[in-house]
């Protein structure tokens, strides 16, 4: 998938974490993962419900 022109963004609340989040873009029917430490690095595909699914698992956790 060509997420080139993809606008990646970061939750708002991320920015006093010391710079550990992730960004993410929704491009058509996928949402777009990756480490905002490492643009350029791998990028996780997802649904957006996995998406749902993977954030709650996290909070849970």
């Amino acid at each position: 998938m060509d997420l080139s022109t993809a606008v990646w963004r970061k939750a708002a609340r991320s920015s006093n974490n010391g710079g550990d989040c992730v960004e993410v873009p929704r491009v058509g029917e996928v949402v777009a993962v990756r480490d905002s430490k490492d643009p350029d690095g791998p990028k996780l595909l997802l649904t957006p419900q996995a998406l749902r699914r993977l954030s709650a698992a996290i909070k849970n956790a």
